[in-house]
């Protein structure tokens, strides 16, 4: 009876996470798509909350971790934008370690069950072979560091690796940050009105997303021969 109990009280929580994900994305993502692609909209937006607009911005950030549907980086552009470079880049790490957290034990609970209800199957064809590899670190390290590879999606396929939680954080953080750290940049400079270091850096990011995007299946085919050979 005990164990009926924890099942139905799991299914429970896993109802409630996928009809708030549901909610959020079906009614929301629209509302919050426009607030966040316009810095100085966002920015009136966090002030309205006052002393605490911080902390909404770290919760925004957060949320877009969880719900794949919000552009993460136009957060972050605009994270530099209102907060200078130093303090957007510190809020957004913040906050994407936060939905990290979240999105990561919501796997690893759950397990495939909820990854086959938010992911799309091709998705998790393309990132199958990570899913119970003991040795998938080093991949999960590369796969983060490329632009244009969709990092919400590896979060919640990391859960469902033997990675420990500790060193997944500390792996995708680091992977992150330089991508983190350039879009805090452009929105800086948006704010500076140095549109020369705007154009300069959003087309090295450009270039670098491009470049994900047509070497990113030959590089997850080599990282799958890898790990195998491992």
């Amino acid at each position: 009876m005990n164990k009926k109990l924890k099942l139905i009280f799991k299914f429970f929580i896993l109802f409630l996470f996928l009809s708030f994900i549901f909610y959020i994305t079906v009614k929301y993502t629209p509302i919050i798509y426009n607030i966040i692609s316009d810095p100085e909209k966002f920015k009136n937006f966090l002030n309205s909350y006052g002393k605490i607009n911080i902390f909404v911005f770290i919760f925004f950030q957060a949320l877009q971790v969880v719900i794949a549907a919000i552009p993460g980086e136009l957060i972050q552009i605009a994270g530099g934008y209102i907060y200078g470079i130093y303090w957007g880049t510190l809020y957004s790490i913040i906050g994407i370690f936060i939905g990290s957290v979240v999105t990561f034990f919501i796997s690893r609970i759950f397990g495939f069950s909820i990854i086959k209800t938010l992911i799309p199957q091709n998705q998790i064809d393309k990132f199958n072979f990570l899913i119970n590899n003991r040795n998938a670190e080093i991949a999960l390290f590369v796969l983060f560091l490329i632009p244009g590879i969709p990092k919400d999606v590896l979060v919640y396929i990391s859960g469902l690796t033997p990675i420990k939680p500790i060193k997944f954080f500390f792996i995708s953080m680091i992977a992150r940050f330089p991508a983190i750290l350039a879009s805090s940049y452009i929105g800086t400079s948006l704010q500076e009105k140095d549109y020369f270091q705007v154009i300069m850096v959003s087309t090295l990011a450009a270039v670098l997303f491009v470049l994900g995007i047509l070497t990113r299946d030959k590089i997850i085919n080599k990282l799958m021969k890898f790990l195998n050979k491992k």
